[in-house]
């Protein structure tokens, strides 16, 4: 059976799961420590700002695009152990405008001034993901049945936090890492001859399935061409989850797609490798069942945003 459990979440509850799942905390305190250092002290700010002097200031976005990363603000407020309040004025997964403020924070200045930076940047960073997975998605059309999933090309530390991000911009999570689910890939079975490639498939399906059982989101396969995929093909229907489509043309995915109908209907087709913004729509249109793209995160550039008195 295919777990999909996370991509039927709400983006709150995501939120909430991924934080758990990612050590959000634990991550939180690295951010603190490497911004403060071991004695936990902004020096500057010490010098300049009166101990008792209170700020208040917007978050604003500086360009246009797909905001995420607001739900962390207030974690990165405690993980800092700042006296300051935080009023989020949009929703992660909006739209928002060059201009537009998305959340309040007040408090004491040395404290604001201190998480300034560490929250700007988070807040950038997951919504330049979220700008560039809703950019894909507009690219891919609405009339295709396909889905844009991500990959594990992800800045390290920050997974959980991504792929949160790639679904405030309209995307869906694959698997979280190598724990969680099988993907069988080329180097995987690099030393294994042409004639027992799918017996071995066979065998490792099935010993995943006695082995791992619940605990696996899905069981995938990547093939290179037609005829590793008519090869899979014969194999017990409901063994393997998803194949994943490596490198094919649309017209040889189509191809795939209309075998798979015919024989395994069952089974979930993933295109990958290559995709642009510029090829999405024609891979899409083979009628392949999903996407993954690995710039979804790893080409993402930070949406800007800044901390401005008011």
């Amino acid at each position: 059976m295919l777990h999909d459990d996370l991509n039927a979440l709400s983006l709150p509850d995501l939120f909430v799961k991924l934080a758990a799942l990612g050590r959000l905390d634990r991550f939180l305190a690295l951010v603190r420590d490497e911004y403060l250092g071991p004695a936990g002290l902004d020096v500057t700010s010490e010098l300049a700002v009166g101990e008792r002097m209170s700020f208040r200031a917007e978050v604003r976005a500086r360009e246009p695009g797909g905001v995420a990363g607001l739900m962390a603000l207030e974690p990165i407020v405690q993980a800092f152990e700042a006296a300051a309040r935080v009023k989020l004025l949009t929703a992660d997964g909006d739209r928002i405008e060059a201009g537009q403020s998305v959340a309040v924070i007040e408090g004491l200045a040395r404290d604001l001034l201190r998480v300034e930076r560490p929250m700007l940047n988070l807040l950038g960073r997951l919504s330049g993901v979220a700008t560039r997975t809703a950019a894909f998605v507009k690219a891919m059309g609405e009339e295709w049945p396909a889905r844009l999933f991500d990959t594990r090309k992800t800045t390290p530390g920050l997974r959980h936090l991504e792929k949160y991000a790639v679904r405030c911009g309209g995307g869906f999570c694959h698997r979280l890492g190598l724990h969680d689910a099988v993907l069988v890939k080329d180097n995987h079975l690099a030393a294994i001859g042409d004639e027992s490639w799918a017996q071995r498939i066979d065998e490792m399906a099935a010993r995943a399935r006695a082995q791992f059982g619940d605990r696996l989101r899905f069981i995938e396969v990547e093939v290179e061409n037609l005829g590793q995929f008519t090869e899979l093909l014969k194999l017990k229907e409901g063994l393997i989850d998803i194949v994943l489509l490596d490198n094919m043309s649309p017209a040889a995915m189509r191809e795939a797609v209309k075998e798979r109908d015919t024989r395994q209907p069952g089974l979930l087709l993933e295109a990958s490798g290559g995709v642009t913004l510029e090829t999405i729509g024609s891979v899409a249109g083979s009628l392949v069942d999903r996407i993954s793209v690995g710039s979804l995160t790893h080409h993402a550039v930070s949406l800007d945003f800044g901390l401005d008195a008011v």
